[in-house]
């Protein structure tokens, strides 16, 4: 798959992830980690920094740590790494027990972790955690508009409405719900999702919304949100590769072509409006200045680049796994392969509207690593 100059590259890349990993993973191994605090990994599973329900062990990103783990125990062979993704797929129970501060990134939450676990293992206990998040997680469709709600009411008022792109990587554990049990609720649910998502989110020049706000009575879009983005209309490029990733994680579950022509449609998108340097912006639209910049967008758009590109023929795979490896060099040569960060990717950005830009969050890391594992072409498909 790669050209026979990048391999070297490859390899460097991925030695380099083992010598990180190995000592990262014994520091944070009963940690949940989201971000870096003077280079040390924080912990969700006992920090809550706003003190709301969904913010501490209920946070979006808890499963991700997790995945780092059974990426690396299939990569290496090494007990440890399962060993510590248990841990915090136990940690995460206490979210069932909490439950109002749960929503639709159960799929983030559990397909890493639980899902993973049982693939590799068998273990019974996980194949249950992971059927009760699918079942909460069919428990917010929406019949009347066809959609996944996605979080609980927040500052902004009623959300009841309210879809994000996002989900498109989250309804994964739907169809694997389906795939486990035999019962096609789940994959229905899955798929309506993502016609609606296909029909009220992707524009037609490839770019996306972030948020699609619907009537929840009666269906129909009330209006558009900027949401993480510059503003309403912008180009938010991590809703951008939740888009290119989530379609075409639809396609490779249902073969629906609908779905990969709309995952490529994103993703010609994304090319077209790369930097030369492949660092990408928080926002496609946003001023030119200040630069604000999200190398975890870069990291999830390499992933669904490298699946695109496995099932179309050779001269449009070019295309694909060239950009990927662009995306993935320019984070290689911006990340933290020292001891002086736990973290791997430094340049993340949650919204280009934060307080803060520029630091680590673990699904930089994560998705980092899958690509990596991908252009090998012995990754463990989490999805």
């Amino acid at each position: 798959m790669l050209q026979a100059n990048d391999q070297a590259w490859l390899q460097e890349v991925i030695d380099k992830l083992k010598t990180k990993m190995e000592w990262v993973s014994d520091k944070s191994k009963h940690k949940i980690p989201y971000t870096t605090v003077n280079g040390t990994f924080d912990d969700r599973a006992v920090d809550n920094p706003s003190g709301t329900e969904a913010d501490g062990i209920n946070w979006w990103t808890n499963g991700f740590w997790g995945g780092m783990m059974w990426l690396m125990h299939h990569e290496t062979g090494n007990a440890k790494y399962k060993e510590i993704a248990a841990i915090s797929e136990e940690k995460l129970d206490r979210c069932f027990e909490q439950f109002y501060g749960l929503h639709h990134d159960v799929g983030f939450m559990w397909l890493p972790t639980s899902v993973a676990n049982y693939r590799v293992t068998g273990n019974p206990q996980s194949r249950k955690r992971a059927l009760h998040a699918a079942s909460l997680l069919a428990g917010r469709f929406n019949l009347a508009g066809g959609f996944i709600r996605a979080w609980n009411d927040l500052d902004e008022g009623d959300t009841r409405g309210w879809a994000i792109i996002d989900c498109m990587l989250n309804i994964p554990l739907l169809y694997w719900a389906s795939q486990e049990t035999g019962d096609p609720r789940y994959k229905q649910i899955a798929i309506k999702h993502a016609d609606t998502a296909m029909d009220a989110f992707v524009r037609p020049d490839g770019s996306v919304h972030h948020i699609v706000e619907f009537d929840p009575e009666h269906g129909g879009v009330v209006r558009t949100y900027g949401g993480q983005g510059y503003e309403e209309g912008s180009s938010w490029t991590r809703g951008q590769t939740w888009g290119l990733y989530g379609f075409m994680m639809s396609y490779i579950r249902t073969q629906k072509d609908e779905y990969l022509q709309t995952a490529k449609r994103i993703a010609h998108y994304f090319i077209a409006n790369m930097p030369e340097d492949g660092v990408i912006p928080v926002d496609f639209r946003q001023p030119a200045e200040p630069r604000l910049e999200d190398d975890t967008a870069g990291a999830i758009a390499a992933c669904g680049l490298i699946e695109i590109a496995k099932v179309v023929g050779e001269h449009e795979r070019r295309l694909y796994i060239d950009a990927a490896v662009k995306l993935l060099k320019a984070i290689d040569k911006r990340s933290d392969w020292t001891e002086a960060s736990d973290a791997i990717v430094q340049y993340g950005t949650g919204a280009y509207h934060a307080s803060t830009h520029h630091h680590a969050i673990i699904y930089g890391d994560y998705y980092f690593m899958e690509a990596i594992f991908k252009l090998k072409g012995n990754d463990l498909y989490l999805w």
